[in-house]
């Protein structure tokens, strides 16, 4: 059966990797459509949908609340047909010392970063069952692989997403439907706010490619893991951090 044209859902859309991600796909493939999952902030996903007009959407979308993520496939579907490459990109910080940590801080954590794509990826996988084709890539970090102190809500977190995507990969193995993880490093743009220019310094000197990721190597990864050409992965992992781990 030959791929379909992807239909593209990208969560976290007006952030540094999002944006670079939709760019991404709308620059390299001209047939897709690129829906641009947004809460509250807009401006960046807005100027993509501006310069590339009728082939990215505004797609408003709080991805903690499953109706919301029904919603936004039923329009998604109206609009340009049913989905089939959902990238789960959507994620915070909330940082604190285990001891001083307020529950409000883990539960709010753990709801963005894990609850989020489990929501995501059981929303999606009717249309992609139906089609007997698609393509789920969820944004983990390397903190799930490398987990910092300070981190233990985001560290969970992202672990968590790593044993999700490796379950539903072989739940939808045989259904031409593949589920892979990113666990990417630090990214230009996309550094953690309050460090000083001495910790990024000191970061950069420990990363063996004494530099950060460009957000489109990262988003490069993306397009590759949803593409057909990636029909045989499934299941994994990769780690893109310059040889820091």
């Amino acid at each position: 059966m030959a791929s379909p044209t992807r239909n593209v859902l990208i969560t976290g859309a007006n952030g540094v990797l999002g944006h670079a991600t939709a760019r991404y796909f709308l620059e390299r493939d001209a047939s897709c459509q690129v829906h641009l999952g947004v809460r509250e902030r807009r401006d960046q996903a807005e100027a993509l949908v501006h310069e590339f007009a009728g082939r990215a959407h505004l797609c408003p979308l709080e991805v903690t609340q499953p109706e919301a993520w029904t919603q936004a496939l039923a329009e998604i579907e109206t609009r340009s047909g049913p989905l089939n490459v959902l990238v789960n990109n959507a994620g915070c910080h909330d940082d604190a010392l285990l001891a001083s940590m307020h529950l409000a801080q883990w539960r709010g954590v753990l709801e963005a970063n894990l609850d989020a794509v489990f929501h995501g990826c059981q929303a999606v996988l009717r249309p992609m069952m139906a089609q007997r084709w698609g393509r789920i890539v969820n944004v983990a970090s390397l903190s799930a692989l490398h987990s910092p102190a300070g981190q233990t809500n985001y560290a969970a977190a992202k672990a968590g997403v790593l044993g999700l995507t490796q379950s539903l990969s072989k739940e939808t193995a045989r259904l031409g439907i593949t589920v892979n993880a990113i666990c990417p490093g630090h990214i230009e743009g996309a550094l953690p706010v309050g460090w000083s220019e001495e910790q990024v310094k000191a970061i950069r000197r420990e990363t063996p490619m004494r530099r950060f990721a460009r957000p489109e190597e990262i988003a490069a990864v993306v397009f590759f893991l949803a593409s057909p050409e990636a029909s045989y992965m499934t299941g994994a992992a990769l780690k893109l951090d310059g040889g820091l781990v």
